[in-house]
């Protein structure tokens, strides 16, 4: 009698772990998905995003491997944490954390982000700078902090002629 009770209980997990596993898996959007999904381009964010969250809220979490640098349209030097924190809508990215830009010598933090037709408007507390959308159609590559520009040596490791 109890090897048929050990023979029927492993036939049953036998069976509820083939259901299991039959199921699909689901796929999480990346974060560069979601952000097309809130009518943001993907390039708003550089590469290396390692894993976000999203609450239906729109409150949401982006976890870079590192602190990131880069330069965007205009020559502005843009910081982002390796922790990034807002809430986002359609079209209106708000209390942002974690993404500055530098003016002049000085860092101010990036509050806000709003789609506004083929622009993007950047809010500096209450000031702001629009950009074509376009210009973020691709995720921009972190730097190490150092302007490759002025070095011996670029960014990508190749010798280059400093004049």
């Amino acid at each position: 009698m109890a090897k048929l009770t050990m023979i029927l209980i492993v036939i049953v997990f036998l069976c509820l772990s083939s259901t299991i596993s039959a199921r699909p898996i689901y796929n999480k959007p990346t974060a560069y998905e979601m952000l097309e999904k809130f009518n943001f381009p993907k390039g708003i964010l550089p590469t290396g995003v390692e894993s976000y969250k999203l609450s239906p809220s729109g409150e949401f979490e982006v976890f870079l491997k590192s602190d990131c640098e880069f330069r965007v349209d205009g020559g502005y030097l843009l910081k982002y944490k390796n922790r990034i924190s807002g809430k986002v809508e359609f079209g209106s990215i708000q209390s942002l954390d974690g993404v500055s830009v530098k003016v002049f010598f000085m860092w101010f933090g990036v509050n806000e982000v709003i789609r506004n037709n083929a622009d993007l408007n950047f809010f500096v507390g209450p000031l702001s700078a629009s950009f074509s959308a376009s210009s973020f159609e691709e995720s921009p590559q972190c730097s190490s902090g150092f302007d490759c520009n002025l070095q011996s040596t670029g960014c990508n490791g190749d010798v280059i002629e400093v004049i």
